[in-house]
């Protein structure tokens, strides 16, 4: 029996909820439309759909091909639990995660087990196809907050490919020790590797890596700052290696300026880093994605605790 086909271009005023265009095309109902997505019948921009709340945008084509004598009924969904991720957002393509402070991105070279390569290539391989988690970008050990994987070798080389040109944008949260004069600034200087693995600011070199970062103070507080940060680069220990050079270290830091980043009130083993802004352009759809991560239980902890006022 041949499939019903419908199909739209997306207009300004229906901007808005993939579900909501799926239900205008089809006249089904809510649980019916939900399981045409759980199915796999409805794309955009030819990928296929998993979350009914995706966002369409003006010029997106969106495609439903299914069998209208048949009921698509939704699938039971399996939360899945793991201490090291939650999952922000997934599709054929990609997954994006919110990694937990505390947690590896790959193993080292002591090759630790249960990074969080590990745990998303496990909780994948669930999956019917099998698939694997490949990566694009790293955060430090102690640094939580958003990831982007592939699915595949392809898509991976496509999103590595935007960030060797500084296309994503890459916003993180830091509380820093004392308080920052400038209301905004960046740095921008070059970072080397010593003996030990630090990394250091140094002047120009073969063997220097330029970093370029920029900040804006959020809150002063006492004897702390509340700082925005967006990065231009993507350099290893590049946030904590240049607040610390500016004598502002990231709170809860073991590595750069240990002396002048611990503080009373912050007892965590991690330290008050978090990457809470990921955009990029999806590399099979061409259209653009921003997600969010809200501030951990211990920054927001920190800051309602804080004296001060407001920037």
């Amino acid at each position: 029996m041949p499939l019903t086909t419908a199909e739209t271009t997306i207009l300004p005023e229906q901007a808005g909820r993939v579900d909501a265009i799926v239900r205008e095309l089809t006249q089904i109902s809510h649980s019916q439309v939900r399981g045409l997505i759980d199915h796999g019948c409805v794309t955009i921009n030819g990928a296929s759909v998993n979350d009914g709340g995706e966002p369409v945008a003006e010029g997106d084509q969106v495609s439903i091909r299914y069998d209208a004598n048949q009921r698509y009924r939704e699938k039971k969904k399996i939360r899945w639990a793991d201490r090291t991720f939650t999952i922000v957002h997934e599709d054929d393509a990609l997954i994006v995660v919110d990694k937990a402070a505390g947690t590896l991105t790959v193993p080292t070279d002591h090759h630790e087990s249960n990074t969080l390569v590990d745990r998303v290539t496990l909780y994948l391989s669930h999956s019917k196809r099998r698939r694997q988690a490949f990566v694009i970008h790293r955060l430090d050990r102690e640094v939580s907050g958003l990831l982007v994987m592939g699915k595949n070798q392809e898509v991976a080389d496509k999103l590595i490919e935007q960030f060797k040109h500084r296309k994503p944008n890459r916003v993180y949260a830091a509380i820093v020790a004392g308080v920052m004069t400038d209301d905004a600034g960046t740095f921008d200087s070059h970072l080397a590797t010593g003996n030990n693995l630090d990394r250091y600011v140094t002047g120009p070199s073969k063997n220097a890596e330029r970093a370029v970062t920029h900040y804006k103070v959020i809150r002063r507080m006492e004897d702390t700052t509340h700082v925005e940060v967006t990065l231009d680069t993507g350099k290893r220990n590049q946030i904590r290696v240049q607040f610390a050079h500016a004598g502002h270290p990231v709170l809860g830091d073991p590595r750069y300026k240990t002396d002048q980043s611990m503080h009373a009130r912050w007892i965590r083993k991690r330290i008050a880093l978090h990457a809470m802004t990921l955009g990029f352009e999806h590399p099979v759809s061409g259209k653009p994605m921003t997600l969010e991560s809200k501030l951990p239980a211990a920054m927001q902890k920190f800051l309602a605790g804080g004296v001060g006022r407001q920037k």
